[in-house]
């Protein structure tokens, strides 16, 4: 049987339903007057003033802005178009109410169900069941249609229990017994609101109560088990359907298709199709968009597009879902150029592109990086009428912000107020943002004041921002008092707002507050994450206050979070720096022993503290099993060794591990080519070897530190080599781009022999390239 299908499969399925009534008193009605609009005005009272039971004033509990026009035999037509424009239900109401007292007015049933669905706006199901009970002593027939306003009304506020007890209502209070229609309308709006427990109850009642499933019953179930990702007994259910001699429809095919596609697997759904195609079961747009949706949904453009051509073949048109599915698959897949092409084909094909289209290709052209193309589809749109929208203006604004385009983009900005469109806060978080990196920070907070009085609230991430920027630029100050003013306008702050600013004065050593605002975390309910803790205690690693930052890891520990490199790399750093090797060793056995393995940069920190210590023996040795592990390492852990050889005089060995590291490590940095030209120019080696690694270094965009070159310059004079201190000297003003004129001025020096003010000359101009650095 079909129950036992359905019932079986969703016994595993672990759903929790819990309906959540919703406060009646907190929903904001929004009411759309029709095109003929009936009014009632107090003035022709008098017109209906020819019954006994006239009220004088039947409309004294409204608004006395409400104004009404009615004719005095007027029909229930003329009510229910009454009733639809009235400001709120209560109102309706009391028009309902007025109307009920008229002589020779009978109402019908459609101004009852009317009534009905006003009050079901409101959720004021005890009036309802009174009108329903009135309707019933009237005379009215109530049938089984009227009780979907009641299924419908308390699936709107959540209230999916009293949804499936109006069967019973239907059967003990009014003896009607519910039809195939009744149970489809009820087991699609449980369906809809995801109550597939409840599914699985009502499905069973309606076997047990002998009501016959139609093709839509079957089609409802198969949609409830695909959204539960129960394929198979989907599959199971629709050929139960033969049972009860019922042929699957397009729904069902296309609602199988739709299932598979959801649970990636498009061959399932290409499997379908042909099951379709063999029953004769026609294909229609939608099982075909379905279908081309797959493709795009998996990246498979190519395969898309080829089925659209096929498709085209056999009599199918494109529509402009499929355009639209289509540009956005494109888009998706990194080809937004693409997307444009299709724009063409619709635009040929008589479609009108919306809203939809141009955004979906605005905001993929933007990622591929062409701004360009994206602000002509915007001309383009606006130029064929479709008006962009504030997502529109805030992509490319975003976009412009991040290309550092922030003049262009404030420009931009001022064109969607020009359109009647008020920035919300992503426009602003968007220009706020592209500011700040930019370096106008005055300007930002220019932005930020004037988001402000214009009454669009700053939220968590314009003020996490702020916070950022502030701290990076060391105004720390202000940064603290976003903060409070976040607190006093309620708006959320998230553990990212408190790491941020725990960062900002740990970097400007003010570990104190950085505590205060950890404190402060547990008091406001934020719970404080690894990086929290990481950043507190690297900052204290960093105040040689490392007692307390080994406290706070182990409350950390306690608080369920797992210390992780950069914890433990924290508290090795002040160790290793302290030359305190035997704890520094402590740390990283502590490390492994529970599980974190150390990195480059735990390693790195390690060799440079045995170098510290003196023990270079070690820290070669250590390097060594470092490499045999497999591990690329970084300058950090070549530089300190190498300094320490060319120390000790044993420039050779240096030399070697300098090769070494070039050939099988990350490559040298600008500190390591320090090291070794330094180390060749005091050594007292072959000076050769020191003016062929200058070369080598300049060559590879490094200039060399003026306190070493003057000492090779000594040794170059001495030798009497000045011809290749000249060599040297403009080969290094070449790679820091020295203008002519200094140029000219060196060597003015350089050509009469003044080589201490050439050098005094060359030193300064190479400085001040440091500094603009």
């Amino acid at each position: 049987m079909a129950t036992m299908t359905f019932s079986s499969s969703l016994n595993s399925y672990p759903w929790v339903f819990s309906p959540k009534p919703k406060n009646p008193q907190q929903i904001n009605l929004f009411h759309k007057p029709s095109n003929f609009i009936l009014s009632v005005s107090l003035q022709h009272h008098e017109e209906l003033s020819t019954s006994s039971n006239y009220n004088p004033n039947p409309f004294s509990t409204l608004s006395s802005s409400t104004v009404f026009q009615i004719p005095p035999n007027f029909t229930s037509k003329d009510l229910i178009t009454a009733l639809r424009t009235q400001k709120d239900p209560q109102s309706a109401t009391h028009l309902f109410k007025w109307a009920l007292k008229q002589p020779n007015f009978i109402p019908t049933n459609p101004v009852y169900e009317e009534m009905l669905q006003q009050l079901g706006k409101i959720a004021s199901f005890d009036e309802m069941k009174g009108i329903l009970n009135e309707m019933k002593l009237s005379g009215c027939e109530v049938k089984s249609g009227t009780f979907w306003v009641f299924v419908e009304s308390y699936a709107k506020f959540d209230l999916f229990n009293e949804a499936v007890g109006v069967l019973e209502m239907m059967k003990d209070e009014y003896g009607i017994k519910a039809d195939t229609y009744m149970y489809n309308f009820l087991l699609n709006v449980l369906v809809e609101g995801n109550k597939l427990k409840l599914v699985e109850f009502v499905h069973s009642k309606m076997i047990s109560e002998g009501v016959k499933p139609d093709v839509s019953t079957f089609n409802i179930l198969i949609k409830a088990l695909c959204r539960a990702h129960q394929i198979r007994p989907a599959m199971l259910l629709m050929e139960e359907m033969d049972r009860y001699n019922l042929v699957p429809d397009e729904k069902t095919y296309t609602t199988l298709m739709q299932g598979m596609i959801e649970d990636g697997n498009m061959k399932g759904a290409l499997r379908i199709k042909d099951k379709m195609v063999e029953t004769e079961c026609a294909l229609t747009n939608v099982s075909i968009n379905i279908l081309i949706n797959g493709f795009c949904k998996e990246g498979r453009m190519e395969e898309a597009l080829n089925f659209v051509q096929e498709m085209s073949l056999e009599g199918f048109r494109p529509d402009k879902f499929t355009f639209n599915t289509l540009v956005n698959g494109l888009c998706k897949s990194g080809h937004a150029k693409h997307g444009l092409d299709i724009l063409d084909v619709m635009l040929q094909e008589g479609y009108d592109p919306d809203i939809v289209t141009y955004n979906t290709l605005i905001s993929g052209l933007c990622k591929s990086g062409e701004t360009e193309d994206a602000i002509e589809v915007l001309n383009l749109m606006v130029m064929r009428g479709c008006f962009p929208n504030t997502i529109t203006y805030n992509t490319l604004i975003s976009t412009m912000c991040k290309e550092n385009r922030v003049e262009e983009a404030t420009e931009l900005a001022r064109g969607l107020s020009m359109q009647g469109l008020l920035p919300d806060v992503c426009t602003f978080n968007s220009l706020i943002h592209g500011l700040s990196v930019a370096g106008n920070d005055r300007i930002a907070m220019q932005l930020f004041r004037e988001m402000k009085s214009n009454g669009c609230p700053p939220d968590e991430f314009t003020y996490t921002m702020l916070i950022n920027n502030l701290c990076s630029r060391g105004r720390l100050e202000e940064a603290l008092d976003l903060l409070k003013e976040m607190e006093s306008n309620g708006c959320a702050r998230s553990v990212v707002t408190y790491n941020t600013l725990i960062d900002g004065l740990c970097k400007n050593r003010r570990i104190q507050e950085a505590e205060e605002i950890f404190d402060q975390m547990e008091l406001q309910g934020v719970s404080r994450n690894l990086v929290t803790y990481n950043t507190l205690i690297d900052g204290l690693s960093k105040s040689r206050r490392v007692d307390e930052a080994a406290q706070l890891m182990d409350q950390m520990i306690m608080e369920g979070l797992k210390p992780d490199k950069f914890t433990y790399n924290s508290l090795l750093s002040h160790f290793c720096k302290i030359g305190n090797i035997k704890k520094a060793a402590d740390i990283v056995q502590t490390m492994t022993s529970n599980g974190c393995e150390p990195d480059a940069v735990t390693y790195g920190t390690l060799i440079g503290g045995l170098c510290k210590a003196g023990r270079v023996e070690l820290a070669g040795k250590l390097l060594r099993t470092v490499k045999m592990k497999g591990m690329v390492l970084a300058p950090r852990s070549y530089n300190p060794i190498i300094q320490a050889l060319f120390k000790r005089q044993r420039s050779e060995e240096a030399m070697r591990l300098f090769r070494e590291m070039m050939k099988n490590a990350e490559p040298p940095d600008s500190v390591t080519y320090k090291i070794v030209f330094r180390g060749l120019c005091c050594g007292g080696g072959p000076i050769k070897e020191a003016i062929d690694f200058m070369v080598e270094m300049t060559e590879k965009g490094y200039l060399p530190e003026f306190s070493s070159f003057s000492m090779l310059a000594e040794g170059l004079c001495a030798l009497s080599m000045e011809d290749t201190l000249i060599k040297l000297v403009d080969q290094v003003m070449k790679k820091a781009n020295f203008s002519a004129n200094e140029v000219s001025m060196v060597m003015g020096f350089l050509k009469i022999r003044k080589f201490q003010d050439a050098m005094a000359t060359f030193d300064r101009l190479l400085s001040s390239r440091r500094s603009r650095r």
